[in-house]
């Protein structure tokens, strides 16, 4: 009987991994282990689905270099999960954890997602309204639990536009501690007034501590950070409702 719902789990795990990898543009690596068997997929069950992967390349040309994800126990569609789509009757919560290098976040940064979500802003300075536009973003990490981030904005002050550049430095969020911004550095930019300084400060603390996050329709609470050997490692929570997921979340 064992052997049976081995090969039962394998059987559905591995057209789960042909069906992901075939809306991936590229996978060094993937592992799906849906953990049930006969019995139980008949009545809608399992104890959970594992996810493990290494060099994922999504849309956008966004990279993965490696995650492991695990859900709770789930109920899902049987007549799907047969055939390597795991549907789930309701959001099912998952922890993931996720690593990126530099590269691949600086290659993320110039995504049509991330330049739709950040890119235009207005600051109330001293009852003025100022707006700045984000043109070019980098990131790096120069030590370990140290992150630095470079960017080049337009700043429309009264009708007149005009380039900064700034540096900010922070550390990353550790569990229930917030993100704690330790400078922020103005250059390539004549005439900033130390009000405008400050707006912008706290508009990067604003954005950097957002908790979460949204990805093709899936919101990602950030639990933790750690940046370590020039890779950034996110352990997060989400919920899904299928894996692989559809070819309209993909594509919408």
């Amino acid at each position: 009987m064992p052997e049976e719902r081995r090969l039962e789990e394998q059987l559905i795990s591995q057209e789960a991994e042909r069906r992901l990898s075939n809306q991936l543009d590229e996978a060094e690596q993937i592992d799906v282990n849906v953990q049930t068997d006969l019995f139980k997929i008949v009545q809608g069950q399992a104890d959970g689905v594992s996810l493990s992967g290494k060099g994922l390349v999504f849309k956008e040309n966004i990279r993965v270099q490696d995650i492991k994800l695990q859900t709770d126990s789930i109920a899902v569609n049987p007549f799907s999960a047969i055939f390597g789509q795991i549907e789930f009757n309701a959001p099912v919560n998952a922890i993931a954890r996720i690593v990126m290098t530099e590269s691949d976040i600086n290659q993320a940064l110039k995504s049509e997602f991330v330049q739709n979500s950040a890119k235009n802003y207005d600051l109330n300075v001293e009852g003025e309204i100022v707006r700045f536009e984000i043109q070019n973003m980098q990131l790096s990490f120069p030590e370990n639990n140290k992150i630095e981030f470079q960017g080049l904005m337009t700043i429309t002050e009264k009708g007149k536009s005009r380039p900064l550049g700034f540096t900010a430095r922070f550390q990353p969020r550790i569990y229930a501690n917030p993100i704690i911004l330790e400078s922020f550095d103005c250059h390539q930019g004549e005439g900033v007034s130390l009000e405008l300084v400050l707006a912008l400060m706290q508009k990067v603390k604003e954005l950097i501590n957002l908790p979460d996050f949204t990805w093709e329709g899936t919101k990602f609470k950030i639990i933790n950070m750690e940046v370590k050997q020039h890779h950034l490692i996110l352990l997060v929570e989400t919920q899904i409702r299928q894996i692989p997921p559809s070819i309209s979340e993909i594509t919408n």
